[in-house]
């Protein structure tokens, strides 16, 4: 079904080097920050918490696909120039999700890891031309998908041309609606005994609230997961998407310091 991303194919986990920090091999890394940028002020501020508190990576939406046309869809144009002053001022690479393929050659040059969100994961034809550009990609999980289509999505960006592909497990739709989706942890290491590729795993759009961000975080650690991705906002009550799922400044580090314990265990 799948060669590229398959064990058979190559049966040592792939290791990244991504603007100097590694992913996959033993080592852990968080991506943080606010769902959507919105303004100078709020993407600067968190970046440096974020980056005080341990995060490898900053996240930002400047493009945000959103369910109902009448949400904040994001700055755009002006949301990556942001992320790239962030960039320049605090030195965390930037990881951003594409949309559209007209918006291919910005994002080769502004960001470091292009984010194929959940609802584009079987957009084959963005996939096709996101692996073209041979940078490294984080693929989300769709919303009912299967982890074979997962991996023959990552399939597609790789035969494309882009060798460094890191999964993430977000959550899918199930019958519950206690949380915002259902985190599917099983996932890590049934991905991990079929393909050689990091997994990541993204607690805050799997539940939707911020208070079970950190337990799934912590179980995402234990379990074996390459890393996680989450959302951090200096005021979620105020954050123009998806603030209830988002972690404070403080909470964030006083998560990092737990997930490292929890790793500190696991390797006992």
């Amino acid at each position: 079904m799948y060669k590229l991303t398959s064990r058979k194919y190559k049966s040592e986990d792939s290791i990244f080097e991504i603007a100097g920090r590694k992913i996959g091999g033993g080592d852990f890394a968080v991506i943080a920050g606010p769902c959507s940028v919105e303004s100078e002020a709020q993407i600067l501020s968190i970046a440096q918490s974020v980056k005080n508190a341990g995060a490898a990576f900053l996240r930002g939406g400047a493009f945000k696909a959103r369910t109902s046309p009448y949400d904040f869809e994001g700055l755009g144009l002006d949301g990556l120039e942001l992320l790239e002053l962030a960039r320049k001022r605090t030195g965390l690479p930037i990881v951003s999700e594409i949309l559209s393929e007209a918006h291919l050659e910005l994002f080769a040059e502004c960001v470091d890891i292009l984010q194929v969100g959940a609802r584009n994961m079987q957009n084959f034809a963005l996939l096709r031309r996101v692996g073209e550009l041979g940078k490294p990609v984080l693929l989300k999980r769709g919303l009912s998908a299967t982890i074979d289509e997962l991996l023959l999505s990552a399939e597609h960006i790789m035969a494309g041309g882009a060798e460094q592909v890191i999964l993430c497990e977000r959550g899918i739709r199930t019958f519950e609606p206690a949380t915002r989706n259902t985190l599917d942890l099983s996932a890590v290491p049934v991905i991990k005994n079929k393909s050689h590729l990091p997994v990541f795993v993204d607690p805050s759009h799997a539940t939707g609230c911020a208070d079970l961000v950190a337990p799934l975080a912590l179980a995402a650690a234990a379990c074996g997961a390459d890393g996680l991705i989450i959302e951090v906002h200096d005021e979620p009550e105020a954050a123009l998407c998806d603030g209830t799922q988002s972690l404070k400044p403080e909470a964030f580090a006083e998560l990092m310091r737990r997930v490292e314990r929890v790793r500190e265990a696991a390797r006992l």
